[in-house]
């Protein structure tokens, strides 16, 4: 598949060696992509990979990820065409807190929250056959792909409209190591998603780790 990455932090680049090694061509949507670091990254992946400006990368991409940093994402839909988001399964890992970074309590600040949500903003900002699903936001980028726990896999949470684009993002997911999905219903679901990174990097800023992640326990 052809897969369109809004986004050229950490993030982005781990999801796109990721879906590079499961068989799919990326592009990664950037305001210089030219920078050295990504070309370096281009030219470590191979043919599968390039970079391109936001519009590239939305015009590339089948599907598309958006995983700009909040503060910056509006504009990088703008910049990549709304039109070009038209029919097609979006996937959003943003977390809509400020930017600052966290606290002297290491809590992170969401600046919407209980009457809306980044997912349920960025499927109001594209057109309304753009399919939105969250995902992926909920842990660190450091455990994005084939995250290996002693105690077991661990436990992603998806929300969205539209249950054949869910089935996409959960056959991704699946194929970049995560095999326990849950889907917790609508995109209005993601006011519940996105408080999770709050609760993620505020254990790891006072237990000076990134390697947890959650787990829904079943019986």
């Amino acid at each position: 598949m052809k897969i369109g990455i809004l986004g050229s932090g950490p993030v982005g680049l781990t999801l796109g060696k990721g879906l590079i090694q499961t068989g799919h061509q990326i592009t990664i949507g950037t305001r210089n992509p030219s920078r050295e670091a990504l070309q370096q990254w281009i030219k470590e992946h191979g043919k599968p990979a390039a970079a391109g400006t936001f519009r590239q990368a939305s015009e590339f991409g089948e599907l598309i990820i958006i995983c700009t940093s909040w503060i910056g994402t509006k504009k990088a839909i703008e910049a990549a065409g709304i039109w070009n988001f038209k029919g097609k399964t979006v996937v959003d890992v943003t977390n809509p807190v400020d930017g600052k970074g966290p606290d002297e309590n290491g809590r992170l600040n969401l600046v919407i929250g209980h009457t809306n949500s980044a997912g349920e903003q960025i499927q109001a900002w594209l057109p309304p056959d753009a399919n939105v699903v969250k995902a992926l936001s909920c842990i660190g980028y450091q455990h994005m792909l084939s995250p290996n726990f002693e105690e077991g896999s661990p436990t992603m949470f998806i929300a969205g409209n539209q249950q054949e684009a869910k089935q996409t993002v959960i056959n991704l997911l699946n194929e970049i190591g995560w095999y326990d999905i849950a889907d917790v219903g609508k995109i209005e679901m993601s006011r519940s998603i996105e408080p999770l990174a709050v609760l993620w990097s505020a254990y790891g800023f006072l237990n000076d780790s990134s390697g947890h992640a959650f787990k829904l326990l079943k019986h």
